[in-house]
């Protein structure tokens, strides 16, 4: 319940359908574009959501997390997570910890993910024990 109580209190940001912007952009909360972006997002502690008729040409995006439902062309790197919706068109090389990537995707580039070790100590643990703490540290998809 606290989680959702932070959450409520972030504040959000919204490009409309009608935006243009192009330069550097910066933000801590929540973004979400629905019109057009060329540039550059620094935004690490930040959430970014990209609709479906956005279009974005970045040199890079790094971001805390990111929802691609338009269209992305540039590099990202998301800390945490990186979700492509059904019907995006993404042309990147991806740098998260985790990623889901839907039916229906046009997707170019390479994944790089980054690795958090768990933490259970490999020598302290049963066998079984430390593969279930690698589920837990795991998104596979099957």
């Amino acid at each position: 319940m606290a989680e959702r109580n932070e959450s409520e209190k972030r504040n959000i940001t919204v490009f409309g359908a009608e935006t243009e912007f192009d330069g550097l952009l910066e933000f801590k909360d929540r973004l979400v574009i629905t019109g057009k972006f060329n540039g550059t997002i620094n935004a690490p502690e930040g959430d970014l959501q990209v609709a479906k008729k956005a279009v974005c040409t970045v040199d890079k995006i790094d971001v805390n997390s990111i929802v691609i439902s338009g269209t992305i062309k540039g590099n990202m790197n998301a800390a945490e997570r990186v979700e492509i919706c059904s019907g995006s068109i993404v042309e990147s090389d991806i740098t998260t910890a985790r990623i889901r990537i839907a039916n229906n995707v046009e997707y170019n580039g390479q994944v790089t993910m980054l690795e958090e070790e768990p933490d259970v100590d490999l020598f302290s643990v049963a066998s079984d024990e430390y593969k279930k703490a690698m589920l837990v540290h795991s998104d596979v998809v099957k």
